[in-house]
Parts: structure tokens; C-alpha cells; sequence
């Protein structure tokens, strides 16, 4: 019995879940959670306060690079392999950040928390949608939903409170004990899949597209607040639209690329994906202008005007614990379509005069949007994947989520344009921002429209004759246990 190990007997199932979530908040709570922080850091470091912002920079413009590459690395390396060592480089980044002596050291730590964030969230996806066939995914509307619409919204308050009572430095120390714990129960519970590339590495495409993601994202999120003409930020929008371009004529024309666009083809993952630009679109803007109205209109702190949407996160909350209840009752195109037309008359109702004077229907109606859109969104979210062949799942994941982060930056740029011309703090008139807030009501209302094609039925279990027994991909106990290497 000598050199025996003993190994902690973990369901695959189970720690799938648990590390997703424990990974998918920390990136999530990361995204928001410095804001509040960089007049504090800029102090401490004698520096500008536009010096600080590039804190922010460096992580958005870092999670955009990595979007690109995620699928393919999964497939090639193996997701867990890939999940575990991105979560290990967030972890270890997220300590360099809390002692970081200087704003250039903590500026290179949150560029690999950016990184290595960015290919947490296909990759992570993709773990948990090969754990869990289509007729299951319903299920996973509770998990889902905490790191992508909790946590953001808790980042703002919570980065407040922790810069105030102990000091900036721990807004990344929390998550060295979270992120090592995760990774300790993904080295012994996760199983490891292995795709195999189809051929050689794309490094055209990737030469192409990543940059042209980096670029855009700085442009999108910089240009409402620095102004379109400032050179870095119009030179970043042109050269990026530009490669994104060539990017997406190389894709289509190559026979291994980076990015496999041809999976936007399919009726239920195209209308998916479109679906997830176009609500991302109309959430990111509302969120990003209707602070500004109800500061505008009540003469509200910046505090107040942020906690006036946190609303929308209990609704969301909500949404996660109904989805799979009405999803296999409804299906998708019946639940979607009038969640989607109801969200764009709630966001309508923000705009007119006299409500956004009115804290309580301020509230009311954020909660509603979380409620009502969150219904959408996870529904899209789960049903959307159905007819992707799980060899697909890594590229269809990646892609998924390159659609709805520059959606959401889209939207808040068309706000910021509608309100003037990216200058939004010359708008002293609340008329603009309500223009603005309409715009987004016809963001999610096309979403309606686009939601027409979903399928009609929710994903249903498979059938198996009682000789053959269940004998699908990722069932029984040696299915779950084994490692899956291909190609």
C-alpha cells in the first residue's frame, strides 16, 4: 500500500459549479469594484487621477485581447487545464495588485487579471455547459446569474466601503483566499476534455482580430468620457474597425480560423448571439445614462444616482429562481418575445417626465428590468447553445461572449453620443439623457423581433431504447470520471 494517495472524492458535477461560480464572481466583482477606489489610488501614489484611470484600462482593454484565443487554447490544451491555470494567474495578479509599491506595477498586475479574466468566462462556460446536457442547463439559471449581474452591482458599494473601513489594497486581497480555495478544488474535481485543434494555428486571424478587439474596446469605453476626437481614442476606433474588418474577411476564408463565424449560421446560436448583443447594448446603456437623468433631475449625489439601479439585481436575482420553472412550460420564443417587449416599455417608462423624480418609481421600474430582462437573458443564455455540437462548445462560447462584451460597450458609446457627442458632462438639460434612455428602449424592443426566431419548445431530454440505456457523451460514472481527449 506504499505511495497510495489519498484523493478527496469530489462530484465533477458539483465542483463544476462550485468553481465556475467562485471564479465567474471574482472576475465579475473585479469589473466594478476599483471605480470608487481611483481618487484613493491616485493619492496614494501622488499621481493625476487620469493616470489612475489607466487601472481601469488596463483590465478592460487586457479581457478583450483575450476573448479571441480562448476557444481555441481550451481545445488545444484542454479546458481544465486552461480554466485552472487562467484562475491561477487571476489569483496571483490579484495579490501583486494589493501590494503593488507603485501605480505602474499595480497597472501590469490588473493587465494579466484582464487577461487571464478574459479567458475565465468562455472557457468556464464551456466546462459547465459540456457538465450539463441542454435538457439540464435550466437548472443552471441560479448559477449563472450571481457572477454576471450580482456581483458587478455589488462591485461599486462594496469597493466604497473597503477603500473607506481598511484600505484599497483589499479590494484585491479578497480574492487570494477565494481564488486559491477554487483552484485547490478544481485540481481534484474538475474532469479535463481535450478537443484537438482541426489544423495549424490561425495567426493571421489572431494577429487581426485580437488587436482589433483591444482597440475597440478602448475606444468604446474611453471615447463617452475623453471625447471621440481625442487622437488616441480616434485612432484606436478607426485602426480597430479597420482590423476588425480584415479580421472577420480572413475568418470566413480560412480553413482553420481562430474564430469559426460559420457557427453564427445556425438559426437558434445566431439569434442567440444577436440576442446577447442587443440586450447587452440596451442594459450597459440604461445603467450608464440613467444615473446621469437622475442626477439631472433630483440633483442627486453620484452615490445615490448608483444605488438608485441596484434595484435591478434583486429583479435579476429573481428572474434566476423562475427561468427554469417557465422555460420548459413556455419554451424559449414564448418566454422571450414579451419579456423583451414588456423590458423595452419598462425602459420607455424611465424617460417620461416625472418618474425619474420619483425615487420609489425609480426603484420599481429598475427592479422590473431586472426582472423581466433577466427573464430574457437567461433564457437566451441557456437555450441558446442547444444545437452547438459539443466540439463546437469552446468556439461557440468565445464567440458568444465577444458579441455581448462589445454589445455592451456599444450601447454605452450610442448613449454617450446621443447625450453630446461623448462630452456627457456638458448636457445640463435632462432632455438629452431621456433621448438617450429611449434609444435603449429600442435596442431591447428590436430584440423582440430578433427573439422571433428561437425555437419554440425547450430543450427536451434524450430518448434511449431500454436495451442500449443512456449512452450520451458525459453520462455514467466512467464518462464522468475519465478524462475526454480527442484528436
Amino acid at each position: 500500500m506504499s505511495g497510495l494517495l489519498i484523493r478527496p472524492r469530489i462530484r465533477p458535477r458539483v465542483a463544476v459549479v462550485l468553481v465556475y461560480t467562485a471564479a465567474m464572481c471574482m472576475n465579475g466583482l473585479d469589473s466594478t469594484i476599483v471605480n470608487p477606489a481611483l481618487f484613493t489610488i491616485a493619492g496614494d501614489f501622488g499621481r493625476p487621477l487620469s493616470a489612475a484611470n489607466t487601472v481601469e484600462t488596463a483590465f478592460l482593454v487586457a479581457l478583450a485581447v483575450g476573448l479571441p484565443v480562448a476557444g481555441w487554447l481550451g481545445d488545444r490544451f484542454g479546458t481544465k487545464r486552461v480554466f485552472l491555470g487562467a484562475l491561477t494567474a487571476f489569483t496571483i495578479a490579484s495579490a501583486v495588485c494589493g501590494l503593488a509599491p507603485g501605480l505602474n506595477t499595480l497597472v501590469v498586475a490588473r493587465a494579466v487579471q484582464g487577461l487571464a479574466g478574459g479567458l475565465l468566462t468562455p472557457v468556464g462556460m464551456t466546462l459547465l455547459f459540456r457538465a450539463f446536457p441542454p435538457h439540464e442547463r435550466m437548472k443552471l439559471a441560479k448559477v449563472l446569474i450571481v457572477p454576471t449581474a450580482l456581483m458587478p452591482a455589488l462591485g461599486p458599494p462594496l469597493g466604497g466601503l473597503l477603500t473607506e473601513h481598511l484600505s484599497w489594497h483589499w479590494l484585491f486581497f479578497v480574492n487570494v483566499p477565494i481564488g486559491a480555495a477554487a483552484v485547490l478544488l478544481g485540481v481534484f474535481g474538475l474532469r479535463e476534455h481535450v478537443e484537438g485543434p482541426e489544423g495549424k494555428f490561425d495567426t493571421v486571424g489572431f494577429w487581426l482580430a485580437t488587436p482589433a478587439l483591444g482597440l475597440l474596446t478602448y475606444a468604446l469605453g474611453f471615447g463617452p468620457s475623453q471625447g471621440w476626437t481625442k487622437p488616441a481614442v480616434a485612432v484606436s476606433a478607426v485602426l480597430g474597425s479597420v482590423l476588425l474588418v480584415a479580421a472577420v474577411l480572413h475568418q470566413v476564408r480560412a480553413k482553420t480560423p481562430l474564430l469559426k463565424l460559420r457557427l453564427f449560421a445556425d438559426r437558434v446560436y445566431g439569434s442567440a448571439s444577436a440576442l446577447a448583443g442587443v440586450t447587452a447594448a440596451g442594459l450597459m446603456g440604461v445603467l450608464f445614462v440613467f444615473p446621469l437623468l437622475y442626477q439631472a433631475s433630483l440633483g442627486a449625489s453620484a452615490l445615490d444616482a448608483g444605488l438608485s439601479v441596484f434595484p435591478e439585481a434583486v429583479g435579476l436575482m429573481l428572474a434566476s429562481q423562475v427561468v427554469d420553472r417557465l422555460l420548459p412550460r413556455l419554451g424559449p420564443r414564448l418566454l422571450t418575445v414579451p419579456a423583451l417587449l414588456v423590458a423595452a416599455a419598462v425602459f420607455g417608462a424611465l424617460a417620461v417626465p416625472g418618474v425619474a423624480e420619483n425615487a420609489w418609481s425609480v426603484r420599481g421600474l429598475m427592479f422590473l428590468i431586472g426582472l423581466v430582462l433577466g427573464t430574457a437573458v437567461l433564457t437566451v443564455q441557456i437555450s441558446g447553445f442547444e444545437s452547438i455540437a459539443p466540439p463546437d462548445m469552446g468556439q461557440a462560447m468565445g464567440l458568444f461572449q465577444i458579441v455581448r462584451t462589445l454589445g455592451g460597450a456599444l450601447g454605452i458609446a450610442a448613449c454617450a453620443a446621443v447625450i453630446g457627442g461623448g462630452h456627457v458632462t456638458e448636457a445640463v438639460d435632462p432632455g438629452p439623457y431621456r433621448t438617450a434612455v429611449w434609444v435603449t428602449a429600442g435596442l431591447v424592443a428590436v430584440g423582440a423581433l430578433i427573439a422571433l426566431r428561437l425555437p419554440r419548445e425547450a430543450p427536451q431530454p434524450p430518448s434511449f431504447d431500454d436495451e442500449d440505456g443512456p449512452e450520451a457523451p458525459g453520462e455514467g460514472l466512467a464518462a464522468e470520471e475519465a478524462p475526454v481527449v480527442k484528436g
